[in-house]
């Protein structure tokens, strides 16, 4: 092989004497496909890459590169840490602090350790697969979604319920040293048949529900998974035995039934759940713990080498960069570009500061080289806007210190502009394996800091501790922002005893030194705050007995009337829903969340000069299956009015006129004219939202107008264009609602397309550009969305419906095309939605 690589050489450079040593002296040889250098005068078979393709008989990748080039890169990486080694003292990051040690205890570092990570398969228990089918357990390392190396499986093995693996070892093709802090062990069990054409009985096996993976003429059926952490949370490698309880319940996305996305706590209920005994063996005779971070500063400025380095930094890959960069979250990097940003990740972190997502997924985690290096560039990567921040807390970054690095980003944050984003950030505590992190003391700081943080981050998190998955996590951060505002009253009352102690004998001016430090303290805006203003329970705003109804619905809702005080003895009407049917407190969540981003795009029209009248009304999940929902006064709902101007429900769907004599009705003149511009623009704004979101089961009944003219729509059970459907049939074929009744409106009851309907179109166009320019924020808000549990937003491929809807990745030129394509498509269609809407009022009239 040598031989053959001397001859390669050869034909790639020039030929004999001066000339030839001094082409030599420039050039190294680089591996391709990684940032590996073979320099020196040394033999090739003497280098590890040449071994090791020897080895695996596989022809060695190598380019030429010029040595200038390996040498400015090598001196910009030393400056980088440099700096941040050189600074650590004064300002050092703050990890998790380790707990007292005694100090005979003796630890090794990680990276020590250089034997292949290793389990041992015990048994399982309560194991529910046929009798006739064998058992396999398969079992992967991942860091975020990235699978680390192959997983490892089991072999089969047969029983009714119990089954054991006789203490057999899965080994991993991944050393110790190379495991990353956050490395996720997973597991997947399932059930090992013939395939055949059909089974006997698939009762217990949910092969309709769940996915199978087929090979070599056998059909895996997957039976329950459970996912651990490699540390725990002081960083020490686990050893000993554990039982892990399963989960039965799969995701729609599996990687070969493996559920890194999954929690890392085990099932509680463990009384019928699937027990899994594993073993984590001793590499050494004393624990192996993860090094602080100090050691990683150092580990990076020690492999900081001229023969690990080179700069591309040349105009060609600037322009191939910047391309990469632009691309939305949901875009997929191939591994030459992943070796192409790493490679110029100080061009990343100089010119595209936004792209720090994308080099950390560039990042080699399961090198534990690479991993320092990247610690050292994050300290002295440029702070991120919050917005573009939001994407770190993803499940797709899951080490400690980025997350901490995205917090610390968030604190710029003002309160208007984390109230808009706390739904997610209360979502992604999912992603967080230790209780105690940034994330968890950045929301309760900022929850005792304000009101209406705190009130929201309190229901946010007691919506959802039912849920076994988070219950212990969300009752301890409930705890510890309930007992937060008490410790306030507390130190206050401490602070007043031990002045009173101090100065029980003598009542002199020390005396007065106490009340003023009183004072000093609750003039504190975080104590005043928080302690201000405090509404007895006991004590509510009077209830008005007498308008209050249930409404005649499946789950009969309350509707409740109060005098609210705060606006000026005004009614605030709020609607309760309560019930035992599980989708109620899915349906709440998902209007929780489109009105979220209903205001948030409100918010971004108005930051553009176009305010679109947008009425994101209240909604609040409670509890498990319980909610409020704001009432908007002076509306009613587009079915209502059409039919109180027809005696024959059939017929009111189609009587145009209904809507704008309705509006007549309530305003006159100037009023009128203003009614009809408030319809206009919230027509617009509502048509462009509910097509880029892709609303569906748009009837009469869950589109309302309010008395002064805003148009506005409720009740959002489908999203992300899963459109309803009957009999096979789509019963919804436009894109958004836009009926000849509103254009009606908009035109005041003039024929032809007038003016009016001319800068009606315009306003939707502006803002559909608007909603394009902030596309990948709203796709990461949807992702952190992901593991909430929304039956309607499971996978990445349900997101992928807003990157379509925005035209991600044309031009605003090609995508204003395809938006009036759509347009007309509305118009042009929009005679099957009053037919939609007749069938849904001839419905309604049987039912009363």
């Amino acid at each position: 092989m040598e031989q053959a690589l001397k001859k390669w050489l050869t034909t790639h450079g020039p030929e004999g004497g001066e000339e030839e040593e001094a082409w030599r002296g420039q050039y190294v040889l680089r591996v391709s496909h990684c940032l590996e250098f073979l320099c020196g005068d040394q033999p090739l078979i003497e280098y590890k890459y040449i071994r090791s393709c020897m080895q695996a008989k596989e022809p060695p990748h190598l380019t030429l590169v010029h040595a200038s080039n390996v040498k400015v890169l090598f001196d910009k990486e030393i400056s980088a840490i440099g700096a941040v080694v050189s600074r650590k003292s004064s300002n050092p990051p703050l990890p998790l602090p380790p707990k007292r040690r005694a100090p005979t205890l003796v630890q090794t570092c990680v990276w020590d350790v250089s034997q292949p990570f290793k389990i041992v398969l015990v048994n399982g228990s309560k194991v529910n697969a046929e009798e006739s089918a064998k058992v396999q357990v398969r079992a992967g390392l991942f860091h975020g979604t990235e699978l680390l190396c192959k997983p490892a499986v089991s072999s089969e093995s047969s029983g009714r319920s119990d089954h054991t693996w006789n203490n057999s070892t899965l080994e991993f093709d991944l050393s110790v040293c190379d495991l990353p802090r956050m490395t996720r062990l997973c597991f997947a069990i399932y059930a090992v048949m013939d395939k055949v054409k059909k089974q006997k009985s698939t009762k217990n096996l949910h092969t309709n529900k769940y996915q199978t993976i087929r090979k070599a003429g056998k059909v895996h059926y997957p039976i329950a998974w459970v996912n651990t952490m490699v540390f725990d949370y002081k960083g020490q490698l686990k050893t000993g035995d554990i039982i892990l309880h399963c989960w039965s319940s799969f995701p729609d996305e599996l990687e070969e039934m493996l559920n890194p996305i999954g929690t890392i706590q085990t099932n509680p209920y463990t009384e019928n759940a699937t027990a899994l005994h594993i073993h984590f063996p001793e590499y050494m005779s004393h624990s192996v713990v993860f090094p602080p971070f100090d050691k990683i500063l150092e580990k990076a400025a020690e492999t900081v080498k001229p023969n690990d380095l080179m700069s591309r930094g040349w105009k060609k890959f600037n322009i191939e960069l910047k391309e990469i960069m632009e691309r939305d979250p949901l875009s997929q990097l191939c591994e030459n570009e992943k070796d192409l940003i790493w490679t110029l990740r100080h061009d990343c972190k100089d010119y595209f500061p936004q792209s720090l997502p994308k080099l950390l997924l560039s990042v080699k985690w399961s090198k534990h080289e690479d991993m320092a290096q990247l610690q050292a560039l994050l300290q002295v990567w440029p702070k991120l806007s919050p917005r573009d921040a939001l994407e770190l807390l993803d499940f797709n970054y899951p080490d400690q210190y980025v997350r901490k690095y995205a917090v610390g980003c968030l604190r710029d944050m003002s309160e208007e502009e984390l109230s808009q984003y706390l739904l997610q950030l209360v979502q992604v505590l999912r992603y967080e394996p230790y209780y105690d992190c940034a994330l968890t003391h950045f929301l309760l700081e900022r929850a005792q800091g304000n009101r209406k943080i705190g009130h929201f981050l309190f229901w946010h998190l007691r919506a959802e501790i039912h849920m076994p998955a988070v219950l212990v996590q969300f009752a301890l951060i409930l705890e510890a922002y309930c007992r937060g505002t008490l410790s306030k009253l507390k130190s206050v009352n401490e602070l007043i005893k031990l002045g009173t102690i101090k100065n029980a004998r003598s009542k002199t001016k020390e005396a007065m030194l106490t009340k003023e430090a009183m004072m000093t303290c609750l003039r504190q805006s975080g104590y005043s705050e928080t302690l201000s203003d405090l509404h007895s329970p006991l004590n509510p705003n009077i209830l008005l007995v007498e308008k209050c109804r249930y409404m005649d619905s499946k789950m009969k809702p309350l509707w409740i009337v109060y005098n609210n005080k705060l606006l000026g003895g005004d009614t605030l009407g709020i609607i309760f829903k309560n019930g035992d049917d599980v989708d109620l407190l899915l349906d709440l969540r998902q209007d929780m969340l489109t009105l979220q981003i209903l205001r948030l795009m409100d918010l971004l029209w108005k930051e553009a000069n176009l305010d679109l009248r947008i009425v994101p009304y209240g909604c609040l999940a409670t509890g498990d299956r319980s909610g409020l929902i704001e009432v908007v006064s002076s509306a009613d709902t587009i079915a209502n009015i059409q039919l109180t101007s027809s005696n024959v429900a059939a017929a009111a769907a189609f009587n145009k006129d209904a809507l704008l004599n309705w509006l007549k009705e309530r305003n006159s003149g100037d009023a009128l004219e203003r009614a009809i511009e408030e319809f206009t623009l919230s027509c617009a704004g509502y048509c462009v939202a509910t097509y880029v979101l892709g609303i569906g089961d748009r009837h009469s009944d869950n589109i309302m107008v309010r008395s002064t003219g805003q148009l506005f729509h409720i009740d959002f059970g489908h999203i992300l264009g899963n459109f309803k459907s009957k009999f096979g049939i789509k019963r919804e074929r436009v894109p958004f609602i836009l009926t000849h009744d509103f254009i009606h409106v908009i035109q005041e009851g003039k024929t032809g397309y007038t003016e009016k309907f001319a800068s009606f179109r315009q306003y939707c166009e502006a803002a559909y550009l608007v909603l394009r320019k902030n596309g990948n924020l709203f796709i990461t808000l949807f992702a952190l969305m992901l593991t909430a549990g929304l039956p309607e937003l499971t996978s990445v491929k349900d997101i992928q419906y807003l990157k379509d809807s925005l035209a991600l990745g044309k031009t605003d030129e090609d995508a204003l095309k395809q938006f009036r394509q759509k347009f007309d498509e509305a118009l042009r269609e929009s005679w099957t939605t009053k037919v939609n809407w007749m069938a849904h009022n001839v419905a309604k009239d049987n039912r009363s």
